[in-house]
């Protein structure tokens, strides 16, 4: 074990540091220091020039103080190693710059490099994804997508929850929407197949689809581990072109066993929420400071609030009526009628979080025809009125986050309400056997994590908070 530590030492201490650990561990004129990274811009006057350089480890970079042979061989976008003293700055926009006796330049860049210092649209950050995490926005995004996924790790390592894996290549459709990518050998495409390519149907003996939801396998888990979570991709066929919506996106979901009541689970998912959103708040300030600035001047204050105000609750039947009364009173009209037993509209839910509320807010216990077969039925004085036991977490200017449900752990209901769906029973055998052999009471949710980082970033888009977004029509890299 000693040995082992010592290894794991000499191999950090064998890479060199990044611009953030230096500026966090060196005393100004101390040591010389070397830094690795990107030319961000270059002025140059006189007698002396000035180069931001940054390696993607913190948001400004470093300062570095040149002489004019020095920086001749500097351009916008090459990549460098600098070598000299780390010295108290006279600016006020750094402590501490590098004043440079070496300059190395390891790749050249050229007058065609598309990222200038100048604020740049998010449109055409889009157009050149593959630079665009040089910049500061694109960074800062991948900053705090780091950060809030340590957030959540620490929360559910806290909790007790394994973190588990499932597939991807799966044979249903958790959701039941039908909107899943199905996987085909790339010889069916092929104009002029072998006679021994290999039919698409043989490969699995059966269809299968790009997961859209790890929630079932991790039921499976669940069942013997008691708490679990993931985090991995997920694909839906969506034909949508909003803001909102990508073909592929990263989806957090937890099963918790042995909980019976819908509280209790609204109670550990606004828990997971609070956590890593604290968790952001206290090791991502300087980005966080850096959208407040640029992109949501409200972003602080609403994250504050977050953390430090509980979640409004209230159920389905509640959010209709409240949704009815506004619009009879005349404070909104909404395109899509409000009554129950229909869905909400992203305009109802928008208006719940951001006006009504002002707050994330859980609305509970929807209609069952609404949602898919795994809920658990409530228990209702009207069956007219069927309702299950779930929930959707509505945050302002976004809507729907996460969505969560007691599952069905009772085996005659869970038969019957797949018989009443029309579903493949024989298929879903092994989730019936779930409930045949040791069924105990159990709830879960998802969380999209490009959804949250709209959330704490104040970004519009979920094509911007993702490196390399798929949606409808685009599918690059």
């Amino acid at each position: 074990m000693l040995n082992a530590i010592r290894r794991l030492h000499t191999a950090r201490q064998s890479l060199p540091k990044t611009i953030k650990a230096i500026l966090n561990e060196k005393v100004p004129g101390e040591t010389t220091v070397s830094i690795n990274g990107w030319i961000r811009s270059v002025r140059s006057q006189k007698n002396v020039s000035f180069a931001n350089v940054n390696d993607g480890s913190n948001l400004k970079g470093i300062q570095a103080i040149l002489n004019s042979d020095q920086a001749k061989s500097l351009t916008t976008g090459a990549s460098v190693k600098l070598t000299g003293q780390l010295v108290p700055s006279p600016g006020q926009e750094q402590q501490h710059e590098l004043k440079v006796d070496q300059v190395e330049v390891l790749g050249e860049s050229d007058s065609t490099y598309p990222l200038q210092k100048k604020r740049h649209t998010m449109e055409y950050l889009r157009e050149i994804g593959h630079l665009r995490s040089r910049g500061n926005t694109g960074a800062a995004v991948l900053r705090l997508r780091n950060s809030a996924v340590l957030g959540f790790q620490r929360f559910f390592e806290q909790a007790d929850c394994a973190n588990v894996h499932t597939p991807i290549i799966t044979s249903h459709d958790c959701e039941g929407g039908g909107e899943v990518f199905k996987i085909l050998p790339a010889s069916t495409y092929t104009t002029q197949q072998s006679s021994s390519a290999m039919a698409p149907s043989e490969f699995f003996k059966k269809p299968v689809y790009l997961t859209v939801s790890g929630q079932l396998h991790a039921e499976i888990l669940a069942s013997s581990m008691g708490r679990v979570y993931t985090l991995g991709p997920v694909f839906r066929a969506e034909e949508s072109q909003t803001s909102r919506h990508l073909a592929e996106f990263w989806m957090m979901e937890a099963e918790l066993a042995f909980i019976d009541r819908l509280d209790q689970l609204l109670d550990f998912t606004e828990e997971c929420l609070v956590s890593a959103t604290k968790y952001v708040l206290e090791h991502s300030k300087e980005d966080l400071e850096f959208f407040n600035r640029w992109t949501d001047k409200s972003l602080l204050e609403r994250l504050n609030k977050t953390v430090t105000k509980p979640f409004v609750r209230m159920t389905y039947t509640e959010a209709i009526e409240v949704l009815q009364r506004a619009h009879d009173a005349g404070k909104v009209k909404f395109e899509f009628p409000v009554k129950w037993g229909s869905s909400l509209q992203s305009e109802h839910e928008r208006y719940l979080a951001t006006q009504h509320c002002q707050h994330p807010v859980f609305v509970t216990n929807y209609p069952a025809h609404l949602k898919p077969f795994y809920m658990r039925a409530d228990h209702v004085q009207d069956p007219s009125k069927q309702t299950v036991g779930c929930f959707d977490l509505l945050i302002p200017s976004i809507g729907e986050l996460i969505g969560g449900s007691m599952r069905e752990e009772r085996y005659d209901i869970l038969h019957q309400k797949m018989i009443d769906s029309e579903m493949d029973v024989e298929e879903y055998k092994w989730y019936l056997d779930l409930r045949r052999y040791g069924s105990v009471p159990h709830g879960g949710y998802g969380l999209g994590l490009e959804r949250y980082m709209l959330w704490i970033t104040g970004l519009e888009s979920v094509r911007d908070v993702v490196p390399m977004p798929r949606h409808v029509g685009s599918c690059r890299y």
